[in-house]
């Protein structure tokens, strides 16, 4: 069976084979009965996704050329049916309406937070704050925005935001030494959602962008899912290295560099001064947007902290992401966008289409809180709380480093980056963990190509009390214990 396919051309490629197995079927070719390829060796012989040829065969199964019998495969068959048969029903084929791109999906890092929301779990691995917030002072707060808000007979806020809660991040990002005004701040629900729509503005499918590896997933998912290519650039203690980065982009011409520059996902690292210098300077020579992630630069351990990419900028090159979700109510999520007045007015737009308005109740309490202090004061207590379980979190990995586990302890954020020791591999401390209801994050989903990661997990320290991480932790040292001991008697 010859079957050639041009990726070259506009017409789909499963529509290329399936025009050309019918092709061989009305010609003769092809008889009734014959036995067609399987999905895979087909796949495999025309170099193209398994579910291109799924879309390919369910096409022709809806010509009602071929069918599908168990045991057998794909067949040919002319056998002819009664279309007018009262009982005759057809299901939708699933396989042929959704993009290949939703139906082969990773989804080792949601199905482990899924984990999270088993009660009895602990989780070493959701980036959520403590419940320093008070329920019944938290309660009091909605109901009084409520009853202010009810006089005024408007549950709904502008496209661009809450104006209260604009120009309190105005005031906030004067902290950080970055000065804005209220065309070039936008309100979004969360950090995922500001990449989203920034990639959805900025790019078209085929485009290419430099962020880190290791990176979150979150980043790099939402880059394949537009059709776009992500280039990566490996990270260190000071953050994304930046030797080659020049020949990078002379190579693959980027429409953005993203970097997340304080206490990196995973790593926790912090990208030096030298760095946010050396990436500024090639921003500015080639006129190349910089997207800076700075979630965790709030939950600062050290009395020294780094300036913002966005206050070093003098260009308006930088996009300034920010969230709240480290910070805040947990289970609130609310976060912003600083850019240059053309982006902030495409960001209200994708707004306006998408969502229609985002979380009222949210921005009046978290502006609220930043008008009183309340949020300040509270972060600094989540800061204190996060530098206490970091410690006793790095108590229990102490004892693991005698048998070869080894971190850097982080300076701030909430992410520790642990080697595990040389015979231990991530798949098995995630398994090991699973059975005991402790959920942690496998490295190896921190790299697009699964390329590295193998020897390493991310734990994470913020959410969970202090009882319960001396719980979690003393499992988690039994279990290396365990699966190296098992390794030695290999």
């Amino acid at each position: 069976m010859q079957i050639s396919v041009d990726k070259n051309i506009r017409t789909p490629i499963y529509w290329q084979i399936a025009d050309q197995v019918k092709e061989l079927i009305l010609s003769g070719q092809l008889s009734d009965g014959a036995v067609l390829p399987s999905e895979r060796a087909l796949s495999q012989l025309l170099g193209v996704h398994r579910n291109t040829v799924i879309k390919a065969y369910s096409n022709l199964k809806d010509q009602e050329l071929i069918e599908s019998v168990r045991g057998v495969g794909y067949r040919v068959t002319y056998r002819s049916r009664d279309f007018y048969e009262p009982d005759v029903r057809k299901k939708v084929n699933w396989s042929v309406v959704l993009k290949d791109e939703y139906q082969d999906m990773e989804r080792t890092f949601d199905d482990i937070f899924l984990r999270f929301t088993e009660a009895n779990n602990i989780s070493f691995s959701t980036g959520m704050p403590p419940a320093v917030y008070g329920e019944g002072n938290l309660g009091a707060d909605l109901a009084a925005i409520l009853n202010e808000q009810g006089r005024r007979g408007s549950f709904l806020t502008p496209y661009q935001g809450d104006l209260t809660l604009r120009r309190q991040v105005i005031s906030y990002l004067r902290t950080k030494g970055i000065k804005a005004g209220l065309s070039q701040v936008q309100i979004l629900s969360e950090t995922n959602q500001a990449l989203d729509f920034i990639i959805t503005a900025m790019l078209k499918e085929g485009d290419k962008v430099i962020i880190e590896e290791p990176v979150s997933p979150d980043v790099y998912r939402v880059i394949e899912l537009a059709g776009c290519k992500a280039v990566t650039v490996p990270v260190d203690h000071d953050g994304m290295i930046c030797e080659n980065l020049e020949a990078l982009i002379e190579t693959h011409r980027p429409k953005f560099i993203y970097v997340s520059s304080s206490y990196h996902d995973p790593t926790g690292n912090i990208l030096s001064v030298e760095r946010r210098q050396k990436i500024l300077e090639l921003s500015n020579r080639y006129r190349l947007p910089i997207i800076e992630e700075d979630a965790a630069s709030e939950l600062s351990f050290e009395s020294m902290t780094k300036p913002t990419l966005k206050s070093m900028d003098r260009s308006e090159n930088v996009i300034y992401i920010y969230s709240f979700s480290l910070t805040f109510v947990p289970g609130l999520s609310m976060a912003f966008v600083v850019g240059p007045d053309k982006l902030i007015k495409a960001l209200s737009y994708l707004v306006s289409i998408r969502i229609m308005s985002l979380d009222w109740m949210t921005q009046k309490l978290l502006a609220r809180y930043i008008t009183e202090g309340k949020y300040y004061e509270n972060a600094r207590r989540i800061t204190e709380l996060n530098r206490k379980k970091r410690d006793l979190m790095c108590s229990y990995l102490d004892r693991l480093t005698s048998l070869g586990l080894h971190y850097d302890k982080p300076r701030g954020g909430v992410y520790i980056w642990c080697c595990l020791p040389e015979k231990v591999d991530s798949k098995m401390v995630v398994n090991a963990c699973a059975k005991r209801g402790i959920s942690v994050i496998p490295g190896e989903i921190f790299y697009p190509d699964r390329n590295g990661g193998q020897n390493r997990i991310r734990l994470n320290y913020s959410f969970e009390t202090e009882a319960r991480i001396r719980l979690g932790m003393e499992n988690f040292v039994e279990i290396i214990e365990e699966l190296l001991d098992k390794a030695e008697r290999r």
